[in-house]
């Protein structure tokens, strides 16, 4: 391609881009001519010399995403084939089976982390803890996780096929599922339900909510407002609403999750150098008030949380408990290029809180500058790295679904005995006589004496598949203090 062209086409996308009409004024015709050509130069030399081929494309969204990463972490460029996955987070919704899974090399395949209720996962037998083996004949061992999420999402009603490994049963099975329509859950309780339904009242005598929310989609505002009337009907009092690890955002889900518990007042208010102000208000319709509320906030919760605990915080709506949040408030507006085959998700404003105060951590800010949101006086607990990751596990065991595993592992258990039985000769009538507490057991029987719904296990060192050994129930400092602020505004 002649250089003229390049240069041409380095501009069309400079101008679609950063929109540098404005800038051109400031500088003259000349300069941004010289600059262009620069790129343009490096262009052909890397074409020409690099050790391996390299399109044109290539270079030109690798120089789109070093060029955005240096103005700042949240402005990035997306592409054709990035879009799918984009779109999926913002909208929460996408045709699949309904599992949450994670590349695992210990298991040499694809981890489950969870199936959702009432998806094809979760009616088709799928359990927390199994290791999917093969997506429809392509082994997944080794397996790149976006390439795993691709080929189990797809058009709704086709069939996927999966070699799974259900945890602590040697025995791999063939499962086919449908996909469907997947509605991405983000509004969470503590703990399950016998039915593995979130069970919303965290403290039933004196009707303690508590809501979770992961981050913010379309669906957020709605899930929340049902998870409220369902408190609301068994008579909460008060309420906990937890952000902690919540990284964001829909600023839109985060303005109607805030008007939803202030009646009046500012929410939240934006400032950008090329965008007019922008503040958005409460209003009194369809407001849950009358109870005291407590908000959990930690050093991962960012953007559309901390708009949301900023506000209940200055009208003194809630009291905010945990440790300073991430301080990520900033404004990113997706702008189209290529007709809306690409994007690019560019900062473009900060948040303000309703005191006026700034949410943002800016570029070398100091821990004494006023960036992010943090705790009321005396409600301050922090967790160093041992205890988060202690509460990041327990946070992720209690998430999985209790009923099922139960089961399954309940099964599992007698298959493994009766197996054992054969190999040993032994018949039914003298297995009955065996005492019961034999040397080794199962991490069903060693844990019958935890608290339900708060016991733990860990690996055996020996047999991890098959045998685990029970820990101590995990303790949230940060929400038992959360929930001595609502206890004391209730009156004790």
């Amino acid at each position: 391609m002649p250089r003229r062209n390049l240069l041409a086409i380095a501009m069309v996308g400079a101008v679609s881009l950063l929109c540098w009409q404005a800038s051109q004024a400031a500088r003259p015709k000349d300069e941004v001519m010289e600059l262009y050509g620069v790129f343009v130069d490096a262009v052909e030399l890397v074409e020409m010399n690099y050790v391996r081929p390299v399109s044109r494309r290539e270079l030109l969204e690798s120089a789109l995403r070093g060029m955005l990463h240096e103005l700042d972490p949240h402005s990035s460029y997306i592409n054709t084939s990035q879009m799918k996955s984009f779109k999926r987070q913002i909208e929460g919704r996408f045709g699949g089976i309904g599992i949450q899974v994670n590349a695992d090399p210990e298991v040499n395949g694809l981890r489950v982390i969870a199936p959702m209720v009432g998806t094809p996962a979760y009616e088709g037998g799928i359990l927390a803890g199994d290791t999917i083996l093969k997506i429809d004949d392509t082994a997944t061992e080794g397996m790149d996780l976006d390439k795993a999420i691709e080929l189990l999402q797809g058009r709704p009603g086709t069939p996927v096929k999966l070699e799974v490994l259900h945890e602590g049963i040697e025995k791999v099975e063939n499962i086919t599922l449908n996909r469907a329509i997947i509605d991405l859950p983000s509004v969470y309780g503590d703990s399950r339900k016998p039915n593995d339904t979130w069970d919303f009242m965290l403290d039933k005598e004196r009707k303690i909510g508590y809501v979770r929310i992961t981050n913010f989609m379309q669906n957020t505002t709605e899930e929340l407002r049902n998870a409220l009337e369902d408190l609301k009907g068994q008579g909460m009092k008060g309420l906990i609403l937890d952000l902690r690890d919540d990284p964001g955002g829909l600023l839109s889900a985060a303005v109607e999750v805030s008007d939803l518990f202030l009646e009046d007042g500012m929410i939240v208010s934006t400032k950008g150098r090329n965008t007019a102000p922008k503040s958005y208000e409460a209003t009194k319709e369809g407001t849950y008030t009358g109870f005291p509320m407590a908000v959990l906030v930690n050093q991962n919760s960012a953007s559309a949380s901390e708009i949301v605990s900023a506000a209940l915080q200055d009208h003194k709506r809630a009291v905010v408990v945990g440790q300073r949040s991430f301080g990520k408030g900033s404004v990113q507006n997706i702008l189209d290029l290529e007709d809306g085959n690409s994007f690019l998700k560019l900062t473009v404003a900060t948040y303000w809180r309703p005191s006026g105060k700034n949410i943002h951590k800016f570029k070398n800010a100091k821990d004494s500058d006023e960036w992010g949101v943090s705790p009321d006086k005396g409600f301050e607990v922090k967790y160093n790295a041992e205890d988060y990751f202690a509460w990041a596990i327990d946070r992720r065991d209690r998430d999985q679904f209790t009923r099922r595993a139960k089961d399954a592992r309940s099964r599992a258990d007698k298959d493994n005995s009766k197996e054992k039985s054969t190999a040993k000769g032994e018949s039914k009538e003298e297995s009955k006589d065996k005492p019961k507490d034999q040397p080794k057991q199962t991490a069903k029987a060693e844990s019958k004496d935890q608290p339900k719904g708060k016991a733990d296990t860990v690996p055996h060192e020996d047999n991890p598949a098959k045998e685990k050994i029970a820990r101590k129930p995990y303790v949230d400092r940060q929400l038992n203090k959360a929930l001595d602020a609502v206890k004391e505004k209730l009156g004790g």
